[in-house]
């Protein structure tokens, strides 16, 4: 699908938008938040507030704003440090938010998350219905991974990097958009040519490599990749210069500004977007290349006796990753079976089932209507 097309009907359609702002884009120079930029990024929600567009915002700067305040040259290494910055400069952070919307009448809410808050089902649609509620009200909802619980020791409860949380917001409400506004003008080329559009995200993958600023923690890497969580499921992405005039509602008149991921021809729903792109695995099930055919061309449920082997301990009802012969992550589906009883019954067949366990037993390990193809067709070997 043409970029132009794209921009011109989908984003100037959109109703519903998840906004991330990083550290680097709100710093001033040599340190401190730039309340002159907020007041910009202010006005422009306030736009599209006017043209009815909801817009939930992600956002950085908590540790760094910490340690401004504090006097302090550099991030801290420390994790009672990391806890202590995010402390002091939560707040400060919110109350320049808070200051440079109600300029334009608008109420902000805050939201402080962790993995763990998107692991857990209920938890999961807890986010989203305060969330919607909050729009109901007139709120600008304003969301932060919640620094001072989730650091790098407790490595199971963090995102990494706000750009995942903002793309497992944008999933969750099941937003239109996802903007990842940033310091550059979009993904480029070894030419250091803007990308304008990018059809497959696997592709461009292999092109940007991990890097960090001094102020963040993130780089392109993390962006193509909350990119491609929500591209997956069937939504755009857009990576741009925040910088950029007037960029929000620019964007959403259609122009070609940064560089737009187009969506999937696939729509998931809520349920699937949990299992298959945002629920962290318990586990892993390998499989051969005949159970990796039926999964993936003929939409068929997993069954033990195309399972070659599994890792880690799981409960039945928790969601597993499923890899193919050579390795490559190809789905996500909730277990009917614990991995215990699962590395019984691998490679038979379910007619064995009842005898090996000494009960009664489901036919299938994964049922279908609970398997999320995660390696789309488009990557998958003819």
């Amino acid at each position: 699908m043409p970029s132009t097309h794209l921009r011109q009907t989908v984003l100037t359609a959109a109703r519903r938008v998840v906004v991330k702002l990083g550290t680097q884009l709100l710093s001033r120079t040599g340190g401190g938040l730039d309340q002159s930029y907020l007041k910009r990024i202010a006005e422009q929600v306030a736009e599209l507030r006017r043209r009815q567009i909801e817009v939930t915002i992600v956002c950085s700067g908590a540790i760094s704003e910490g340690y401004t305040e504090l006097g302090i040259a550099r991030r801290p290494k420390d994790v009672a440090d990391l806890q202590a910055m995010a402390a002091v400069g939560q707040p400060r952070l919110m109350l320049h938010l808070h200051q440079a919307f109600a300029r334009f009448d608008m109420t902000t809410a805050q939201l402080l998350l962790t993995r763990g808050d998107f692991d857990d089902r209920v938890r999961f649609l807890n986010i989203r219905n305060c969330v919607n509620h909050l729009h109901r009200r007139g709120c600008i909802p304003i969301i932060n991974e919640n620094d001072t619980v989730a650091v790098e020791e407790l490595e199971a409860m963090r995102f990494g990097e706000n750009d995942l949380l903002a793309a497992m917001i944008c999933n969750a409400l099941r937003a239109d958009v996802l903007v990842l506004l940033t310091v550059v003008e979009g993904l480029q080329d070894g030419r250091r040519r803007r990308i304008d559009l990018v059809d497959d995200v696997h592709e461009v993958q292999a092109m940007v490599r991990a890097s960090t600023s001094r102020l963040g923690k993130g780089g392109m890497a993390t962006k193509v990749q909350a990119a491609r969580l929500v591209s997956e499921a069937g939504e755009i992405a857009v990576i741009a210069h925040g910088r950029e005039s007037n960029v929000l509602p620019r964007l959403f008149d259609g122009e070609a500004i940064g560089t737009v991921f187009a969506p999937a021809s696939r729509k998931l729903d809520s349920r699937s977007r949990w299992i298959g792109l945002t629920k962290q695995p318990a586990g892993t099930i390998e499989i051969d290349q005949g159970a990796a055919t039926a999964l993936t061309k003929r939409g068929k449920s997993l069954l033990a006796s195309g399972i070659v082997g599994l890792t880690g301990q799981f409960a039945r009802g928790e969601v597993v990753m499923v890899r193919d012969a050579r390795g490559r992550e190809i789905a996500r589906g909730l277990t009917n079976y614990p991995a215990d009883e699962l590395r019984l019954i691998k490679g038979k067949r379910s007619m064995q089932f009842e005898k090996i366990l000494g009960r009664p037993a489901f036919a299938e390990v994964v049922h279908r209507d609970n398997l999320v193809i995660t390696f789309l067709e488009t990557q998958l070997p003819k």
